[in-house]
C-alpha cells in the first residue's frame, strides 16, 4: 500500500503565494517541529535543500532522529535543534526568515503565543498553521510588531487541490475550492 501526504507540498505552495518566498532560499524556523504537521513541513523545507533549518520542540529527542532524517535528504542543510526553553532561542528566531507555528497552541481563546514577543522582528514572515481562529494569539503578536503573517487556511487550500488532482488528475479545482473555504471562513467554522 502506497500513501502520500499533501501537507508538505501544500506548505510550499501556500509560502510561495502568502510570502513569495522559495524555501529553497529561506532560513525556517519550525515551532512544533516534533509533530506531524511539523515533521511534514521540516521534511518538505530539507527537500527544497536550503541553506539552514532550525527545529524546536518541547522536547529533543523527536527533533534529533527527525534532524538525522533530514540531513540523509539535504546533506549541505545546516539544521539546529533546540527547546522551547533554550536560552538562546531568541537568538535562533532573529536569524530565521519565516517562523511556522505548527503546535496546537492558539487553537483556545486563552492560549498564550508560542514564543515572546520579543522573539519577532518585523522583517519576519510569520505562519501559523492554525487556521481557526484566524488570527491566534501567536499571529496578533507577529502582526503588532510589523510582521507579514499567514494563517493556515491557505494551507488546508494548497494541500486539498494536490490531494484532489491526485485522486482526479487534469482538474484544476483551486478557484472552486478558495472560493468555499473563503465563504466557510466567513461563516466562522
Amino acid at each position: 500500500s502506497l500513501g502520500y501526504n499533501t501537507d508538505g507540498p501544500g506548505f510550499m505552495r501556500a509560502i510561495d503565494e502568502a510570502f513569495e518566498l522559495k524555501l529553497s532560499d529561506t532560513h525556517s524556523l519550525i515551532l512544533g517541529a516534533g509533530g506531524g504537521a511539523g515533521q511534514a513541513i521540516a521534511t518538505q523545507c530539507a527537500l527544497q535543500k536550503p541553506a539552514k533549518l532550525t527545529l524546536v520542540n518541547r522536547s529533543l529527542d523527536k527533533i534529533i532522529a527527525l534532524a538525522s532524517r533530514l540531513q540523509i535528504i539535504s546533506s549541505d542543510t545546516k539544521i539546529f535543534t533546540l527547546t522551547f526553553d533554550d536560552p538562546n532561542l531568541i537568538e535562533y528566531c532573529h536569524a530565521a526568515d519565516l517562523l511556522v507555528q505548527t503546535t496546537s497552541l492558539g487553537l483556545q481563546k486563552n492560549d498564550p503565543p508560542v514564543i515572546p514577543a520579543s522573539h519577532l522582528l518585523a522583517t519576519h514572515r510569520v505562519y501559523d498553521t492554525i487556521y481557526q481562529p484566524a488570527e491566534t494569539p501567536f499571529l496578533m503578536s507577529a502582526r503588532l510588531v510589523g510582521c507579514r503573517t499567514e494563517n493556515g487556511l491557505s494551507l488546508l487550500l494548497h494541500q486539498g487541490v494536490i490531494a484532489f488532482q491526485h485522486w482526479f488528475p487534469g482538474t484544476d479545482p483551486i478557484d472552486h475550492m478558495r472560493a468555499t473555504l473563503k465563504s466557510s471562513a466567513n461563516k466562522e467554522l
